[in-house]
């Protein structure tokens, strides 16, 4: 049931890794939670199921009136391909004519100068956001430890990566909701201006194999890809239907991971204690909570 007291969060992206877990994170706080989707029977579901649950389509900002109608703080988080500049934008507009207070923005982790691409897509739709005068709160992640058990699975007792022996560093999507939680219930009085830095760990492809070893019990090896593969897996996204753009700027990432020009990747910039007042979860803890997945998929052969 609404209460008319408490402020009104605007959930994009409700139903992907971190959306899902905003929302659960934010279902015994003193907020109203309203929820979107692209399908009209989505919709339709969740609404009948007692849920504040609007029509919105990012790429038709004729639909952005009724989802941000008595919406007071917006969590924005936008999908893997360009158009994430112009939904933005038009967004970002729409919040404004609706009186919106606050937007709080997933972007990435990248220092002010980032010449990749969709890194610095994620800083002009910041910077836009600054300039809307909207109060803003900017949540800026390093890589998702997800990728271990989803893209990066090892397979045939071998972990792969691409950056041959460059640090990367990691952060859960398990505490980036709880973050961004933490921050959508406080508000802009508290955390208006921030920009707030998701990176606990760093760890080169050697060692994240040593760690699923000990976890798994397994003996992990790890195999150092280069740019040349990289971009073979890439063309064969694209070939599968994925946004060229992206696609693209994953490679040119690859490219000054390994020249050098983001080695600021492998930083560890921790704010999670700051906000939440805990410990962020480890690499290790999260490979043990994914101990039967990492086991199932090392022992498969390629």
């Amino acid at each position: 049931m609404e209460n008319k007291q408490n402020p009104t969060v605007l959930i994009l992206g409700s139903s992907g890794t971190i959306g899902s877990q905003l929302v659960k994170d934010l279902e015994d706080k003193p907020v109203n939670v309203r929820i979107t989707s692209r399908k009209r029977n989505k919709v339709e579901q969740m609404v009948a199921e007692g849920k504040d649950c609007k029509f919105l389509d990012l790429d038709d900002p004729k639909t952005f009136a009724f989802a941000l109608a008595g919406v007071d703080r917006v969590f924005l988080l936008t999908g893997y391909t360009v158009g994430m500049l112009t939904q933005s934008k038009t967004l970002v507009d729409a919040a404004k004519k609706a009186g919106v207070s606050h937007i709080v923005h997933v972007g990435v982790f990248a220092e002010w100068d980032t010449t990749d691409a969709h890194f610095a897509w994620h800083q002009m739709i910041e910077k836009y956001i600054e300039a809307s005068g909207i109060a803003w709160t900017h949540l800026h992640p390093n890589m998702f430890m997800e990728a271990l058990t989803s893209a990066y699975l090892p397979k045939n007792l071998t972990y792969t990566t691409y950056w041959e022996d460059r640090r990367v560093g990691y952060i859960a999507s398990s505490d980036i909701a709880a973050v961004a939680s933490k921050v959508l219930v406080d508000g802009p009085g508290r955390h208006a201006g921030k920009d707030y830095w998701l990176s606990v760990e760093s760890y080169n492809g050697k060692e994240i194999a040593r760690l699923m070893s000990e976890v798994t019990g397994l003996e992990i090896r790890c195999e150092e890809k280069g740019l040349e593969e990289f971009t073979e897996l890439i063309e064969a996204w694209i070939a599968n239907g994925a946004d060229n753009w992206y696609a693209s700027a994953n490679i040119e990432f690859v490219r000054q991971m390994l020249d050098g020009r983001m080695s600021y990747m492998s930083m560890v910039q921790n704010d999670i204690p700051y906000i939440l007042g805990r410990p962020a979860k480890r690499v290790r803890e999260y490979l043990a909570e994914n101990k039967e997945v990492l086991v199932a998929s090392a022992n498969q052969k390629q």
